[in-house]
């Protein structure tokens, strides 16, 4: 009921549906990749004299020219977008969950409670970042899971002060007050009367926060701090810039940059549109 009411308001205007079917493109391409790339990612090619192919510009054979050890850099575009779209995902709804309930209970409960947990939000808030994320990876190893992770216990923060916000609004609403009265008990109240009317906030957060887990995940492989064994679009950038050849190969570095910006605005049109609907005073901004 909430995707339906969610797909909805999205559909309703023009900008939410050019993201929308841009991410379903993105999505599509992701499952498809096998069948979409027309060589390995990581295959070496070879001319007829059995030359390396390294540095070619786009041509018939590589839609998007080759690296400096002759993969296919179309290929590699393809396959690039399935981190991107499994990190973001991942992280988006992890953070959500941890954000929305911390935003719930703090809200809810206040007193001690509240203040003990908006403490530790604001040690989180705190917290640079990138460079934290890069220091769990160089102590716990590199993997798209340990991305996923030290992602999601940081995004959370700002999702949970946005939640606590409203339910201390909401909690002073004259349906709590009945639900109380009727003998409901306070995780009844918090999850059957309170919860889905933050909802439409907690989804324009997610779409908030799978475009800044794209930009991320990105920026790390771009860092070389990427999962070594998974091919990112940020991963063939930092290919490029290590081989010091992008300067000269514009055609290894353009297109991967160009999918991660092209991403980004998708979520970031849905995340707009939405919140557009579920607040009409931002039209007239």
């Amino acid at each position: 009921m909430v995707i339906r009411d969610f797909l909805k308001r999205v559909s309703s205007s023009k900008l939410g549906v050019c993201g929308l079917v841009t991410f379903l493109l993105c999505v599509l391409v992701a499952l498809f990749a096998p069948v979409l790339a027309p060589y390995d990612p990581m295959m070496k090619h070879y001319d007829a004299a059995n030359r390396l192919e390294k540095l070619k510009p786009p041509s018939e054979r590589h839609w998007l020219g080759t690296t400096i050890l002759g993969r296919d850099v179309f290929s590699q575009l393809i396959w690039g977008v399935r981190p991107a779209l499994i990190i973001g995902l991942c992280t988006a709804l992890g953070t959500i969950v941890i954000g929305v309930n911390i935003g719930l209970i703090s809200g809810y409960y206040g007193g001690w409670l509240d203040n003990l947990l908006m403490r530790i939000t604001d040690i989180f808030m705190a917290v640079p970042f990138l460079p934290f994320i890069i220091v769990i990876l160089s102590l716990t190893g590199k993997s798209i899971w340990t991305i996923t992770l030290a992602m999601m216990i940081i995004l959370w923060r700002s999702t949970a002060r946005v939640i606590r916000a409203q339910v201390l609004t909401l909690r002073q609403r004259p349906f709590v007050d009945a639900a109380r009265i009727s003998g409901a008990g306070n995780l009844k109240i918090i999850y059957r009367e309170i919860a889905p009317n933050i909802m439409p906030i907690a989804l324009v957060n997610v779409a908030f926060n799978l475009a800044w887990a794209i930009i991320t995940e990105a920026s790390i492989g771009f860092l070389g701090f990427g999962d070594p064994e998974v091919l990112s679009w940020g991963t063939i950038i930092y290919q490029a810039f290590a081989s010091e050849m992008s300067y000269k190969a514009w055609w290894w570095v353009v297109p991967p940059g160009a999918a991660i910006m092209i991403l980004v605005t998708a979520v970031y049109f849905i995340g707009r549109a939405y919140e557009e609907m579920i607040n009409p005073r931002l039209k007239s901004w």
